[in-house]
């Protein structure tokens, strides 16, 4: 099988987040970065396991600067046989997935993996129009996914409860928790991550379709108010004035 998988790179969920040039940039300085967690824990581990059992390549794609080539090379080191990096700015969703199509275009990928969402934007857009532009077929929030000759099988979730659903190749989807269990780099893959094709390719035309006017903070937590138990009257007056849930 011929197997893509987008990976992003976000910010370490422990990173103190701030913003720069009056809120309109992130401060990128002292981040700690890592692999979209969806991308590299459930979508690549899947294509990995896939490969493993059918046969083929894994590859991964990344839209972004040099700066990006440690995360990716985490994911060579992780399992994939090579890797591409298209040399842009990720200035948006569409224009991120617009390079990866332009990319994939003519290449017979089998199947193009992305994580359900990236932990920074949460936008769960670049799997659908990804596949869009490719007039390929797009299954989201997979849980499962089992293949026999060309027909995928694959469970999803929904409102209430999962669904079950059947794909032929080739089409897009996007992982989440439950498609595998993560994977740790051995000291082996570490290696060999070292000499695995890292192909940097130019961005094509594209247009960019939003603007980040503005970044804010949610507001700080408020203190955490203690009420003597026999003062079940103020509690209530609290929920009820101050916390507005009664």
């Amino acid at each position: 099988m011929k197997l893509l998988v987008c990976i992003s790179k976000v910010p370490d969920t422990t990173t103190k987040i701030s913003f720069k040039d009056n809120n309109t940039r992130f401060n990128d300085e002292n981040v700690a970065w890592i692999i979209n967690p969806t991308d590299e824990w459930y979508a690549l581990v899947r294509a990995l396991e896939l490969k493993e059992k059918f046969g083929g390549t894994v590859t991964v794609i990344n839209v972004g600067r040099a700066v990006n080539d440690p995360i990716i090379r985490r994911a060579l080191a992780i399992g994939a046989d090579d890797a591409v990096r298209i040399d842009a700015d990720e200035t948006d969703s569409y224009y991120v997935a617009a390079q990866i199509a332009e990319y994939a275009k003519g290449k017979g990928y089998d199947i193009i993996f992305t994580g359900k969402e990236t932990i920074d934007y949460n936008g769960c857009m670049v799997g659908g129009v990804v596949a869009e532009l490719l007039d390929l077929p797009f299954v989201s929030l997979a849980t499962s996914l089992e293949i026999e000759g060309n027909t995928a099988t694959i469970k999803r979730e929904i409102e209430g409860g999962k669904e079950i659903v059947k794909v032929q190749t080739p089409f897009v989807v996007s992982a989440t928790k439950g498609l595998a269990e993560a994977r740790i780099a051995n000291m082996r893959g570490i290696m060999a991550a070292r000499t695995k094709p890292l192909t940097v390719v130019p961005a094509v035309q594209v247009d960019t379709f939003t603007e980040i006017k503005n970044y804010e903070l949610p507001p700080q937590r408020s203190s955490v108010k203690l009420i003597s138990p026999d003062k079940v009257e103020e509690l209530v007056e609290l929920l009820h004035n101050e916390a507005k849930i009664i």
